[in-house]
């Protein structure tokens, strides 16, 4: 596996190829992909609470996702291409010598993702339903379930009709990111108070917005799919400035993004309890006025597709790369893992709760697994069996163990928080 690799490089070669900016550009792939799973509707919602509820103040929770994710989909990344293995088979690869930690480890990670992949579905189903619920009238309970059987057809149909709607959705995803950047500038906040934002504080009763900002950005299930799809795109460590190009890029825009979002919603509807996308458009009337309603709800519609379909088959290429499935729906686990993940999903929007509430609560428990995929993707990078020279440096070692304390922090919080 890795150590193979790792072992054959030669000392007197460069680590690394060299490479215009052009061709950076041109290679740009796998954090695209990343970026628009993370920026659903999970994303503009929490974004949209933070900001209407506490202001500025948990900007600092944006800024810490974006370091967040470029140290951890960077390790992800660079583990997929220097090893040529997904990271979940990674992980039982590397673990083949000692059985009973291999199983406690697969149980383990099978558990926390499935629950939150399952989680993250509810949130995504619900945030596209609040979405069509404010056009049509029709109870987001109601479009959630019917939204959720939508899903399971269009993930069996097959990958064509996929990477259509995940090109459609970047379209749609760019544009949103324009109006937001837009809408933050017409909006004139306040700089001082931005920049205070920053600064890392917990106001009373926000530990949950919290761990939901952190949790709708850095997504657990995404690290698996960033390793997989960046070894079927690279096959050469020397071509890592590549992937360190894409990932730094992809992930600073998408926070901006949400920062954006945040920024907007505390300049505008500050102090507004936010129960509705109706409620989230108030932002975006600055600049969009009567446009404002519908454009954010076609906006949570797109972005609903993109994070709907890949929650699903994340957690199913996860348990896929666990347990030596194949890697399609003509092996049945895999086909009905898909299944089960969009069916409690379904369940879980279905139940006629707050939507914000399920989305905002979806969000903070893929806060509280994290920690448990960052230790263990830390460790695996530090390997110098598995990575040889392309092993983590200190440095980098040392900012995943902090990302890691702090999503612990915060997940525990969460937790608090919650019950």
């Amino acid at each position: 596996m890795g150590s193979k690799e790792g072992s054959s490089v030669d000392m007197a070669q460069p680590l690394y190829n060299k490479y215009t900016l052009k061709e950076k550009f041109k290679g740009m792939g796998p954090g695209i992909l990343v970026v628009g799973t993370f920026l659903g509707p999970g994303s503009i919602t929490s974004a949209t609470r933070a900001g209407a509820s506490f202001g500025y103040t948990l900007l600092w929770t944006v800024v810490f996702s974006i370091v967040a994710v470029i140290v951890l989909q960077e390790m992800a990344s660079r583990f997929g291409i220097v090893t040529q293995t997904g990271l979940a088979e990674g992980i039982m690869s590397y673990l083949k010598d000692r059985p009973v930690l291999r199983k406690i480890m697969a149980a383990l990670i099978a558990f926390s993702i499935t629950l939150g992949g399952m989680a993250y579905m509810g949130g995504d189903l619900t945030g596209t339903a609040m979405g069509v619920s404010t056009i049509t009238g029709i109870p987001t309970n109601i479009v959630a379930a019917t939204w959720g059987i939508c899903i399971l057809i269009i993930i069996n149909i097959g990958d064509d009709v996929l990477k259509t709607l995940m090109k459609l959705l970047s379209v749609t995803v760019s544009i949103m990111a324009i109006v937001f950047t837009l809408t933050m500038i017409v909006a004139k906040p306040d700089l001082g108070e931005v920049f205070r934002g920053m600064i890392p504080t917990i106001p009373p009763g926000s530990a949950l917005t919290c761990g939901a900002m952190i949790g709708t950005t850095v997504v657990p299930y995404n690290m698996f799919i960033h390793a997989t799809s960046s070894r079927r795109t690279w096959s050469d460590p020397k071509q890592m400035p590549l992937s360190r190009f894409d990932t730094t890029l992809t992930m600073i825009i998408g926070g901006f993004i949400t920062a954006a979002i945040m920024i907007s919603a505390g300049a505008v509807i500050r102090g507004v309890e936010v129960t509705s996308a109706a409620d989230m458009a108030g932002s975006l009337e600055p600049l969009l006025g009567s446009f404002a309603k519908p454009f954010l709800c076609i906006g949570m519609i797109a972005a609903g597709v993109s994070a709907s379909t890949g929650t699903p088959l994340g957690v199913s290429y996860v348990l896929a790369g666990l347990f030596g499935w194949e890697m399609n729906k003509k092996d049945k686990r895999f086909f009905y893992t898909n299944i089960i993940v969009v069916v409690t999903g379904i369940i879980v929007a279905a139940t006629g709760f707050n939507p914000v509430s399920i989305i905002m609560t979806a969000q903070a428990l893929n806060g509280v697994f994290l920690p448990i995929v960052v230790f263990l993707l830390i460790y695996l990078t530090s390997r110098e069996k598995l990575m040889g020279q392309y092993k983590s440096t200190p440095i980098q070692t040392v900012l995943g163990v902090l990302v890691g304390m702090i999503t612990l922090v915060v997940g525990i919080s969460s937790i608090i928080s919650f019950f």
